[in-house]
């Protein structure tokens, strides 16, 4: 039988000599019920913009939870609400990263 590696598993250890950096984290997770949208900051030089990613978490045949990215005509309504979760989560952080720099440019002489 087949297995399917959970989509956010851990990476294998690193060796001693060449330690692995550690896997970047997703700023928030949003769930519902079982599927579940994780909200990613990336960068550049010039700004940092968000990304999101979205899963089912299901049982297997062995009794281990595992994540999937295959969504059923059940999961799609729930997903298109963590959608719009996800959504006003990073425009609200957006409004408050702007805030945070407009207060700052108004406190340098």
């Amino acid at each position: 039988m087949k297995t399917v590696p959970a989509k956010y598993s851990p990476p294998a250890p690193a060796n001693r000599n060449n330690p692995a950096p550690a896997p970047a984290a997703p700023i928030r997770t949003l769930r519902l019920g079982r599927i579940k949208a994780a909200i990613w900051e990336n960068g550049t030089e010039d700004r940092a913009f968000c990304s999101v990613t979205f899963s089912r978490t299901y049982m297997d045949e062995e009794k281990r939870f595992r994540d999937s990215d295959s969504f059923g005509r059940d999961d799609l309504l729930v997903l298109a609400k963590l959608a719009d979760n996800a959504h006003t989560f990073i425009c609200e952080r957006l409004a408050a990263s702007k805030s945070d720099e407009n207060a700052d440019q108004q406190r340098r002489p």
